[in-house]
């Protein structure tokens, strides 16, 4: 039965309990990779402007009179000024302005956030919190407390509800992006090397996927269909 345990932490990085999760309950034995992929596609493409934009010769500065006679000068033939292929002439094939935005089913969508978890459980990059608190925003204060959890790559913190001191505190800080457990994708879960979760916030992600009731009912027949 696969499942991963998980130490808490408090802010000076010292161990206080442990808890394990059964991954099988929460997505089962296979992670959609294809699926993976096709959601942070998406996020990464609904995130371009599509803005770009160039002049076609219909667009550039310059009168349309034919420049010199078609035959008889030893040149090759030519149009207007406003040619492609002279300079400060139209795009031949010019940009336009487009909207890159699609969308996958929504269910397809909570799946893959939560395969997403799921895979960086199995890679142990989940680091879990006791609480994150503090009274004025302190970017040194969190620092240290990532100094502390041995954080030094990109990290995402997840928190359980937003909080303006610590968004302020950890928006400083080079390669760290916070947000509440209600915001999570797996584009936002797959794009830092860690994951750092409060235990409220953890609790409140993993209940979303299956409530404890269900979990554990699944977990005592999971056991006995493993013992028999």
């Amino acid at each position: 039965m696969p499942s991963v345990e998980l130490i808490v932490y408090d802010k000076d990085g010292k161990e206080i309990d442990k808890l394990t999760v059964c991954t099988e309950l929460l997505v089962g034995n296979f992670i959609n990779h294809q699926l993976l992929h096709d959601a942070v596609v998406m996020y990464q493409s609904n995130l371009r402007q599509g803005s770009a934009k160039s002049k076609t010769r219909a667009e550039v500065a310059g009168h349309k009179k034919k420049m010199y006679k078609q035959k008889g000068t030893g040149n090759a033939r030519a149009g207007h000024r406003r040619s492609g292929v002279r300079r400060g002439g139209g795009h031949i094939f010019a940009k336009r302005p487009r909207n890159w935005f699609f969308r996958l089913p929504a269910k397809a969508l909570r799946r893959a956030t939560q395969m997403a978890f799921v895979a960086k459980l199995g890679d142990m990059q989940v680091i879990l919190i006791d609480q994150l608190s503090i009274s004025e925003p302190k970017t040194k204060e969190v620092a240290q407390i990532l100094q502390a959890l041995n954080i030094h790559e990109t990290v995402l913190v997840a928190i359980e509800q937003h909080n303006t001191n610590l968004y302020k505190s950890f928006r400083n800080i080079e390669g760290v992006r916070i947000l509440p457990v209600s915001d999570l994708n797996a584009y936002e879960i797959l794009r830092p090397k860690r994951l750092l979760m409060t235990k409220l916030a953890y609790e409140s992600f993993v209940n979303s996927i299956i409530s404890p009731a269900d979990y554990e009912a699944a977990l005592n027949e999971l056991n006995k269909s493993t013992t028999n």
